[in-house]
């Protein structure tokens, strides 16, 4: 890592970590399969983030192979895990981190009741005070867009655009989330597919009641005590 800095390199080291841990929770929380869906969290100080290799599986993942690309997904070379692919989704991950300053990390799931309101092309609705409290409001859904490139990225960003959810539905794939930590990022990815797995069942027996505006303003504005949440939400919101 001779081409960073002494102070990138020990918080290139830490987000290593955490990235490596996220990727567990991922697992734990039931959110994937083999090899699918990723984490990856900026580098505080630096125009870099961390993001998971591609096509391993989640039990060989360490801190010494997730990957370190420039804000345009390009592998910084010479650093531990370079000479790997890194996730394929990492021109989206770049795209966003490009376009909002405020998200520190990003998650991808393909969780089967969140995705199952994806392949619908629907959203879902708000009808869980923590759903109100996380998202502000419904999931919303994201037009289809091709895996490989930053196309994925932009469908997320318009779709985020003005609105104060952390997740999005990207139509006949799965789930993204930002958060302003790639913890967040987890905890809004675990929160979304317990609120789609509640809908699912409470549709399943009727109609579920939503929640009124006011509510959903008041649950949601609990949050924006933590001032880095704040922060992001104010750059979702534009």
């Amino acid at each position: 890592m001779n081409e960073l800095a002494p102070s990138v390199q020990v918080a290139v080291a830490r987000i290593r970590e955490e990235v490596t841990r996220l990727h567990e929770e991922l697992v734990r929380n039931e959110l994937v399969v083999w090899t699918a869906g990723n984490v990856s969290a900026r580098v505080p100080g630096a125009d870099l983030f961390v993001i998971k290799p591609s096509g391993v599986a989640y039990e060989d993942l360490s801190p010494e192979n997730q990957v370190v690309c420039d804000l345009d997904g390009n592998v910084i070379e010479n650093t531990p895990g370079w000479d790997r692919l890194p996730s394929s989704d990492t021109a989206a991950h770049a795209y966003v981190y490009r376009t909002m300053p405020g998200v520190g990390g990003i998650a991808h799931t393909h969780s089967p009741y969140a995705s199952s309101f994806a392949v619908r092309g629907q959203a879902i609705p708000c009808v869980l005070t923590a759903m109100a409290q996380e998202f502000g409001g419904e999931v919303p859904v994201a037009e289809f867009a091709t895996i490989g490139d930053d196309s994925i990225g932009r469908a997320i960003v318009a779709t985020l655009e003005g609105k104060r959810s952390s997740a999005v539905l990207l139509k006949n794939h799965g789930v993204f989330t930002v958060g302003a930590s790639a913890n967040d990022a987890v905890r809004s990815a675990v929160i979304a597919e317990d609120s789609a797995r509640t809908v699912h069942l409470a549709l399943l027996h009727g109609t579920p009641q939503p929640l009124s505006q006011s509510v959903i303003d008041a649950l949601f504005e609990r949050g924006t005590d933590h001032p880095d949440l704040h922060h992001l939400r104010e750059t979702r919101a534009g």
